[in-house]
């Protein structure tokens, strides 16, 4: 086993990467980039070094420099991870040139399997079935609109080069084949150097079904399949293991096939074998389809860890270092089912935009593994893919591990960025998802069901304003005047919208509060709320924010009412209280002269302070509170003289 090794990634994958070497006595070396300096991966690492500038071009897609950051810690061996170098064979010759191991296939594994068209053409050689589909040379247009005539619409045209549905287009009417075919080949041209296409018969409610594969350059076993069909534009976003409706004898034809794409090249380490699967009815042996073979470990291969007890970064490591599989075929089994979640900081009703922010809360149910590259108080760089977490969950049976997902969606809690959580959990709630009715064409059908808002009640805002009050840890006078409760407004918006909110406080455990006109009553026993006769959920508060966790976070601001208070009182001779307080400092004196913007006295409120300022020029007429004042939204605090005309 290797005493030392670097890894050439950042975040979630690298941080899972150091789990399994550092249990296994393995020291680990991080790099990072000006953006990464604090990051979790470097924390966790024994040693690191920087490598450059936040965009990855200047950080971590240099391999020289990260070679040579391997070589100055003395590092044995490099892993890649996903992304960035991990399927760039240069860099793997450079690897190996420079002395050291890469962890993973070798240049010419990579380079088999880099071109669709090629992978295809090689696959055809090793008898595993490919879509029916063109896959030459001859990149004419009229040829291929011809090819596409004889293999019949509807069809799909796809960049023989690169991944994640780029230069992707679906083609359902020979009259739109041409523009199709040219904005395929410009996304191509922009996202991968190369634009040339191949054109494949599509296949009508398409499942994506891969197996993982690992190989130790001469034999290679499967450690059967993962289902990926629920996609949002050919992104995956839910992924379970096994899939749903395999039979054993489709299973064993997969599993077959993709030993063989795999030894085919050789194959040493990790990989995986896609297929599209036609889910237009029962799973059928023929009726799979090599789509591409990714030559490294993948995003979702926690789940097919949870169903087989096989950890793949240990035998990637093991591997690597010289050892043969650890694994006959007869020796893996299935124990179960398994989901996995990809949760990302991205802004769901804009369309799925990645989101940036900095996390102000951040934790995960133990009921379920969590793989994260982040913590509470990190920041979502706008550099990087904004994954946050993957949420893994596994089960004795397909129904128990979707409600244990269910739960662990339902129970993790993320404040400071918009997330795609809410979206997860209408996914993992989906009737025909639960019933196994999946393919590549779910979420777009139902879409605007998936993306709908959590429902907002009451009681959240209550929650929220509690928090923001200080009254969800009330004393025995918090609240009250010297002869009865004191009713108070409590300033807060949801979404920007303004609500009235009200609070009566009736003892230090009962309290009554009305939120735009709806009565809400919360009652303290045994020293925890009940709000509507529910117990109340959690709250954390960040920049005058409480998220309320509940409905995957619901945020509520807190409104600053020293805007109102200059636009209105403060602009006369008044200067009033904005909201219910505490007089904490008075610094004007009657008949002394002020400027606009002079501090005239502090109140403290909803945990916060606020400075109340003159709003003209003027003479102090009168001072109407001391220190020490709890004061209601309004009071008269400072009198200015009338204005002389």
């Amino acid at each position: 086993m290797f005493e030392r090794i670097l890894i050439a990634n950042r975040g979630e994958i690298a941080c899972r990467i150091m789990q399994t070497a550092q249990a296994l006595g393995v020291k680990c070396v991080a790099v990072y980039s000006d953006a990464d300096a604090a990051a979790k991966h470097v924390a966790m690492a024994d040693m690191a070094v920087h490598i450059g500038g936040s965009a990855p071009v200047d950080s971590y897609l240099r391999g020289d420099a990260i070679i040579q950051a391997a070589l100055d810690t003395n590092a044995r061996a490099i892993h890649p991870g996903y992304g960035f170098l991990s399927e760039n064979p240069d860099f793997v010759d450079a690897v190996e040139a420079a002395g050291l191991t890469f962890i993973g296939p070798s240049a010419d594994a990579i380079r088999a399997m880099g071109l669709k068209d090629a992978a295809k053409a090689l696959m055809v050689k090793a008898g595993v079935p490919v879509v029916p589909g063109y896959h030459g040379a001859d990149q004419g247009d009229a040829l291929l609109a011809d090819e596409a005539d004889k293999m019949g619409y509807p069809v799909l045209i796809k960049a023989v080069a690169g991944g994640g549905g780029k230069g992707m287009r679906l083609v359902e009417d020979p009259q739109d084949f041409a523009d199709a075919l040219a904005s395929a080949r410009s996304e191509a041209k922009t996202a991968f150097g190369n634009a040339d296409v191949l054109v494949e018969k599509f296949v009508t409610h398409p499942r994506h079904i891969e197996v993982q594969i690992f190989g130790d350059g001469t034999r290679a076993v499967h450690l059967f399949e993962r289902d990926c069909s629920l996609q949002r534009r050919h992104q995956k976003v839910i992924e379970e293991a096994p899939a749903p409706g395999m039979t054993s004898e489709m299973r064993r034809a997969m599993g077959d096939a993709a030993v063989k794409a795999a030894q085919a090249i050789g194959y040493k380490g990790a990989g995986t074998v896609e297929f599209i699967v036609d889910g237009s009815g029962p799973l059928r042996d023929d009726g799979f389809f090599f789509m591409e073979m990714n030559t490294r470990l993948q995003v979702e291969h926690p789940v097919t860890e949870a169903i087989t007890g096989v950890d793949l970064v240990e035998w990637q490591l093991r591997v690597a270092a010289g050892e043969a599989l650890p694994a006959t075929q007869d020796d893996l089994t299935i124990n179960g089912h398994a989901f996995e979640a990809r949760l990302y900081a991205e802004d769901v009703p804009a369309g799925f935009l990645p989101a940036t922010g900095t996390l102000t809360h951040l934790s995960f149910p133990n009921s379920a593994r969590a793989d994260s590259g982040v913590r509470a108080g990190d920041e979502i760089s706008p550099f990087y893919d904004p994954m946050i977490a993957k949420v893994i969950t596994h089960g004795a049976t397909r129904d128990i591990a979707l409600l244990r997902l269910s739960q662990a969606l339902a129970q993790t809690q993320v404040a400071g960025t918009v997330t795609n959580l809410a979206f997860l959990g209408a996914l993992a709630g989906h009737a025909g998802f639960g019933r196994g009715e999946v393919d590549t064409g779910l979420i777009a059908r139902d879409i605007d069901m998936l993306t709908t808002p959590p429902a907002r009640h009451p009681r959240h805002a209550v929650a929220a304003a509690m928090a923001l009050s200080g009254l969800d840890a009330p004393t025995g006078v918090t609240g009250f005047s010297l002869w009865q409760p004191l009713r108070r407004a409590v300033p807060l918006a949801y979404d920007e919208t303004p609500l009235e909110v009200h609070v009566k406080v009736a003892s230090p455990d009962l309290q009554h509060w009305t939120v735009d006109g709806t009565d809400i009553t919360a009652l303290r026993r045994q020293g925890a709320w009940l709000i509507d006769g529910q117990p109340a959920p959690k709250v954390t508060i960040a920049d005058n924010r409480a998220t309320v966790f509940d409905g995957y976070g619901i945020p509520f601001d807190a409104i600053d009412l020293l805007d109102v208070a200059a636009t209105d009182a403060g602009n006369g001779n008044l200067i009033e209280a904005p909201m219910p307080g505490l007089v904490k400092a008075v610094f004007a004196k009657a008949g002394a002269q002020v400027a606009k913007g002079d501090r005239l006295a502090i109140l403290e409120a909803m945990k916060m302070e606020h400075a109340l300022l003159a709003q003209r020029d003027g003479v102090i007429a009168e001072v109407l509170a001391q220190d020490g004042d709890q004061v209601s939204a309004g009071t008269a605090l400072v009198r200015l003289e009338d204005e002389q005309t």
